[in-house]
């Protein structure tokens, strides 16, 4: 797996990771690790693009939960519990300001849903709508 790394310019910098290669067992701590030099130098507002992703495995879920809650610790959004976020999820009404995704494989996508990160985390087909909503 290969990430490359672009910033974009919305209403705020958006810090694009281009995935290449599956999101794994075997691949999901370099990918975490990526991440976590980001953030640590300035990163605020991800999109992981998988559009070269075929596959993301439990493991990767995992990441990407590190990723929210890493982000959501940095930023809290204002006058929100964690109480208060978890209704939110439950509802469908909270989604990430942080990180969103971008072209999920099918497979991806089904992993996605069915582990219930679709009610947190936005996902997008169209690369500039998905920088317009942060």
């Amino acid at each position: 797996m290969e990430v490359k790394v672009s910033t974009e310019n919305g209403r705020v910098p958006v810090t694009v990771l281009h995935v290449d290669g599956n999101i794994d067992s075997s691949t999901h701590e370099s990918f975490q690790a990526k991440v976590d030099e980001l953030i640590k130098n300035g990163a605020r507002h991800i999109l992981i693009d998988l559009s070269h992703s075929k596959f993301v495995s439990s493991a990767g879920l995992r990441t990407f939960n590190n990723i929210f809650n890493q982000l959501r610790a940095l930023q809290p959004d204002s006058n929100l519990s964690d109480e208060e976020l978890k209704k939110g999820i439950s509802a469908g009404t909270y989604k990430s300001p942080h990180l969103k995704l971008l072209n999920l494989s099918n497979n991806a996508r089904t992993s996605f849903e069915m582990s219930g990160f679709d009610l947190f985390i936005e996902t997008f087909t169209d690369r500039k709508k998905a920088i317009a909503s942060f």
